[in-house]
């Protein structure tokens, strides 16, 4: 079985990720996106995002989809 994973073009998303699963996984993975109330599509992208920034941290690669945030010193002169 193949899922498809697609995103319309107001998410400004120019890529589609073809994956294979079992039925097994897929209807799992749907199962688990209906209990979060959001389309597969959205559950395995937000999934797949918090996994490569956990395997990228811990490798202390950048996150090319995460922009840094800036913090103030905590003097608030930075």
């Amino acid at each position: 079985m193949c899922c498809e994973v697609q995103y319309n073009e107001s998410m400004n998303k120019g890529q589609i990720l073809q994956i294979r699963l079992t039925d097994a996984e897929k209807q799992g993975f749907q199962e688990a996106a209906n209990l979060a109330g959001i389309p597969l599509s959205s559950w395995v992208r937000e999934r797949l995002r918090l996994a490569a920034i956990r395997d990228l941290e811990s490798a202390g690669q950048k996150i090319p989809f995460v922009e840094a945030v800036h913090l103030r010193d905590v003097d608030g002169t930075g």
